[in-house]
């Protein structure tokens, strides 16, 4: 025999012996995929967060953790350089304190300018009083010398007064009539052109103009709330520097080191939540006495300890997890359901260890 046929011999024995194994693990039920139906297990998995910073960007001036570091909700990851942010803040709180200024001013000059309309009303009513008073007067006067001067025509005409008498009552009278007009006259320039009882015009000019006067306080108002809305913004702004843990979690990686240049919302640290999961397979028969939101119990494979969870999802697998003919016995393809568990926090219970699942947990509720 020759080594060519030696090794042939050898090749079919082996292949023989493929078959066979083959053969014997279909029929007894066996093989990976069944052993996976039997046994309902799951690698306990920690959901991962990557964490960047919201919609800002900068040189990272900080690394405020390590990695493997345990941090809570709340607690400082990174901070970025805030230098421009900063000087950004100073401008706007010093253009809204210049603003106040004005404000404050503006307000004070009105309420000044009202009290001093309102003085000047008041002393100028007084003087329109006391002006009608003396019209009043002169326009007396000028009855009582208008009446003298009537008595002393009728007198000089009886040749009972000399001439040069009348002559004297007559300028009397024109004396009081002037008067008159000039006291009438200084009675309406104190009225500025109103009649008896009216608002005086120049005080009603002087009060428009400082109601115009308040809207320009409140344009400069305005102006101020749209300044202390970017000022809102720039500290909001500031804030997102400082990368804080959305949280409690395991610092896994930082991704960006300090000194580096950080775009906005790449991730720039990875963390490890202690949100708990496993996935297990099961069939479409068992699938259908589960529903998400129920709860079911595993056991840890290394401590034998139970785990309670959450069933958060109930999906189709994908088809390489489906149940072929070709298993045993010809069944007919089965589809594969996949199961995702949520499990609550307990001593000793970490993640990476295998949970199981038993075919009791599977039957109707």
């Amino acid at each position: 025999m020759n080594i060519q046929q030696r090794s042939i011999k050898i090749g079919l024995f082996f292949l023989a012996l493929l078959v066979l194994s083959g053969i014997f693990l279909c029929f007894n039920g066996h093989d990976a995929i069944a052993l996976a139906t039997k046994k309902k297990a799951g690698i306990l998995t920690a959901e991962q967060v990557k964490v960047s910073f919201n919609s800002v960007g900068g040189n990272l001036a900080q690394e405020a953790v390590q990695e493997a570091q345990e941090v809570k909700k709340g607690d400082v990851l990174l901070v970025l350089d805030s230098t421009d942010v900063d000087l950004n803040i100073e401008k706007l709180q010093a253009q809204i304190g210049q603003l106040e200024a004005q404000i404050k001013s503006g307000n004070g000059s009105i309420n000044v300018g009202f009290a001093k309309t309102d003085t000047e009303e008041i002393q100028t009513l007084r003087q329109v009083d006391q002006q009608e008073a003396a019209v009043n007067a002169s326009v007396a006067t000028y009855e009582n010398a208008k009446l003298d001067y009537d008595r002393k025509v009728t007198l000089e005409k009886q040749g009972a007064i000399a001439r040069s008498t009348l002559d004297a009552a007559r300028m009397t009278i024109q004396v009081a009539a002037a008067d008159v007009a000039q006291q009438r006259n200084l009675l309406a320039k104190l009225r500025g052109g109103a009649g008896s009882g009216d608002t005086l015009p120049t005080i009603t000019n002087e009060r428009r103009t400082l109601e115009n006067q308040k809207n320009d306080v409140a344009a400069l108002e305005q102006q101020k709330k749209y300044l202390e809305v970017q000022l809102k913004e720039a500290k909001i702004q500031k804030e997102r520097l400082i990368l804080r843990a959305p949280e409690d979690a395991k610092v896994l990686k930082i991704l960006a080191k300090q000194g580096e240049m950080v775009s906005a919302n790449t991730p720039v640290i990875l963390l490890e939540s202690k949100r708990d999961y496993y996935d297990i397979y099961i069939s479409e028969n068992q699938a259908a006495n589960l529903q998400e939101g129920g709860t079911i119990t595993g056991t840890t494979v290394a401590t034998d300890k139970k785990v309670p969870g959450i069933i958060r999802l109930i999906t189709k697998a994908p088809g390489f997890a489906d149940l072929k003919n070709s298993r045993e016995k010809g069944q007919s393809d089965l589809s594969s359901f996949q199961v995702r568990i949520y499990t609550e926090p307990q001593e000793n219970l970490l993640t990476g260890m295998t949970i199981e699942v038993s075919d009791d947990q599977f039957t109707k509720r």
